[in-house]
């Protein structure tokens, strides 16, 4: 497989090194310093295309991808209002996309936990939900995509938190949302049910890129010649 690296940072070079491993091509490498590489000619030589860059660039990037007739991954957050062009753009041209807050197999098998103990917790008052993040200082979204995907599984499964919040303040409808930016920290995202008589915690933590890497390239695997909107459920086999 051909693959359109568009984000040449370290997570694009990880993806790379995750690409090669598993017999893959890297055809196309687009940073800041070769954007105008980025065309029709230089994506047609791609089966797929694995976009990680920032929420200003994304859409235009995933954009472009797509109407060149490239299947694209896209694993930048911070967009997700836009995110409904895409997978129109995606279905007018026949090609595939999919978008997820977060790579990692771990952290989507975690997804299903937090959705399975948010359930459990509906109804039990006297606990109250909360989420603490952890990420790199060069990470420019905050709160995490990944932290956003938590917090709302949880409104969707517990009837009395309405909205989140990126704050630690206590609003009686909110789910508050502390986020920490420190060096070389890959990604730690932790739950907390916390009542006056004990804390319930569930907590998923990154110890490198690698596994984000992994399930990037997983995901142009599975997309690969296929047509429509896909998730990492598809890639993982989740109902």
């Amino acid at each position: 497989m051909n693959i359109a690296l568009i984000g040449y940072g370290k997570m694009g070079h990880a993806i790379e090194q995750i690409a090669v491993k598993r017999g893959h091509n890297v055809v196309l490498r687009i940073s800041s310093a070769n954007k105008h590489e980025m065309d029709a000619t230089h994506l047609k030589q791609a089966d797929v295309a694995i976009e990680f860059t920032n929420p200003a660039a994304a859409k235009e990037n995933v954009l472009q991808c797509l109407s060149s007739g490239l299947s694209t991954v896209c694993g930048t957050t911070g967009w997700n209002e836009q995110l409904p062009e895409a997978e129109a753009a995606a279905n007018k041209n026949n090609v595939a996309f999919l978008h997820a807050s977060n790579f990692s197999i771990g952290v989507n098998i975690f997804f299903e936990i937090n959705k399975s103990l948010a359930s459990l917790m509906n109804g039990h008052t006297e606990y109250t939900p909360s989420i603490e993040e952890t990420h790199h200082t060069q990470k420019k979204d905050a709160p995490s995509g990944t932290a956003i995907t938590l917090a709302e599984q949880i409104i969707q499964n517990i009837g009395n938190k309405k909205r989140w919040l990126l704050s630690d303040a206590n609003e009686k409808d909110a789910i508050p949302i502390i986020a920490h930016r420190i060096e070389n920290v890959p990604g730690t995202h932790k739950i907390t049910y916390s009542s006056s008589i004990d804390d319930i915690d569930i907590i998923h933590t990154a110890h490198s890129r690698d596994g984000f890497a992994l399930g990037a390239v997983l995901a142009a695997e599975y997309i690969a010649g296929k047509k429509g909107i896909f998730s990492m459920k598809d890639i993982l086999g989740i109902k």
